[in-house]
């Protein structure tokens, strides 16, 4: 029987986006006909456990970062052999798709290789560049995420490997991220239970622009004094933040609920009226929004948008239907489209539903993994 061997670097209990994104599209395989090679992580039990709930084998590598090195490479190539797999999909094409002749070489008829964001700031340096262009030419197809990346990464590629391309971005679980989530159980434990609340769900970095929305507070509150903004999430840019908050004297009307349980994230979302997070693209175009899973995320909810203009995050958004697309880093922005949606319940509304029945026809986990499924 045919099988495929994911290899990835990135992989729970890892935290992070392209971990989540590589195991949902795993779970949704054929769990007879997967093999996963990723590297280990900082706690070996935890590691364990997570790997022993698994459907299918996980084979840890002894390093904490994946790379393509001659040993990974070998072991590879041995895994794919041993198990008997004719297909391998990286979870991240770079750097790991590399090993994509010596894998073919090793017996495998279909590589497959993702990109995320990370990809796309890997076609504007010229080392990093040219790796990418011999992944695209060893393996038969590179997917993106949305219309940002694929234009960024394809002019790093031939144009026969910029042809192959396939849009494969991660999906959204419709029966978890839903309008009856739990958000009045979460508005009611945080005392928000009759205040216009605005959240942002997200890791706490500069991209992501919560200093944006903190920064648009006063804004806000000059037109909703009651309003709240509930800043969902854990990172290193937290203190910042919070320093932020009492500088801008929005400290009373900012709301941190620090790193939160993934299933706890959905309540989270609906405990919004309008989500929000204007992302902003940093570093010369290196540090940028790849998709934005949050914004569909908060679709599923049945919230309206408020997102950046970062990268691919505009991929995310119908911009004037699931809600709007502002320039990142522009508090004034953010502000002014935070009060149309908040004064208006019945605009709330029909963004949302709108929101919600794009997830429901277009960014479904089973029809992009029908997609992966039929690209390997």
């Amino acid at each position: 029987m045919d099988k495929t061997l994911i290899v990835t670097n990135d992989f729970p209990p890892r935290p992070g986006g392209i971990q989540a994104f590589v195991h949902s599209m795993a779970l949704r395989l054929d769990p007879g006909r997967v093999v996963v090679y990723a590297s280990t992580w900082r706690d070996g039990s935890e590691v364990a456990a997570f790997d022993a709930e698994q459907p299918f084998p996980v084979v840890r590598d002894r390093t904490t970062m994946l790379l393509p090195t001659p040993r990974v490479t070998r072991r590879a190539a041995a895994l794919l052999r041993e198990h008997g797999c004719t297909s391998v999909w990286f979870g991240a094409a770079a750097p790991l798709g590399l090993m994509a002749p010596a894998l073919r070489k090793a017996g495998a008829r279909r590589l497959v290789a993702t990109t995320h964001g990370h990809e796309a700031g890997w076609a504007q340096l010229p080392a990093s560049r040219t790796l990418l262009r011999r992944i695209g030419e060893g393996t038969d197809t590179i997917t993106y995420l949305g219309e940002y990346t694929r234009s960024r990464i394809a002019r790093a590629l031939t144009p026969e490997a910029a042809g192959r391309m396939v849009q494969l971005p991660p999906g959204v679980d419709e029966k978890t991220f839903h309008p009856a989530s739990g958000g009045e159980a979460v508005r009611a434990r945080l005392g928000l239970s009759d205040r216009p609340v605005v959240v942002c769900v997200s890791r706490l970095v500069p991209r992501k622009g919560q200093d944006t929305l903190i920064e648009a507070m006063p804004l806000i509150l000059a037109d909703r004094p009651d309003a709240v903004l509930l800043v969902v999430g854990g990172g290193p840019y937290a203190d910042e933040l919070k320093r932020l908050a009492e500088r801008t004297g929005v400290a009373e009307s900012v709301r941190f609920t620090g790193a939160v349980p993934w299933q706890e994230l959905p309540a989270h979302f609906g405990a919004g009226d309008v989500f929000a997070m204007p992302c902003r693209t940093r570093r010369g175009g290196l540090d940028v929004e790849g998709l934005g899973i949050v914004y569909l995320e908060a679709s599923a909810t049945g919230l309206p948008v408020v997102a950046g203009d970062s990268g691919g995050a505009p991929d995310a958004v119908l911009d004037g239907e699931t809600g709007w697309v502002v320039r990142g880093g522009e508090p004034g922005e953010a502000a002014e489209r935070i009060l149309a949606l908040l004064g208006d319940a019945e605009l709330r509304r029909r963004m949302g539903e709108r929101g919600r029945k794009w997830v429901e026809d277009a960014w479904r986990w089973d029809l992009l993994a029908g997609r992966l499924t039929a690209l390997l």
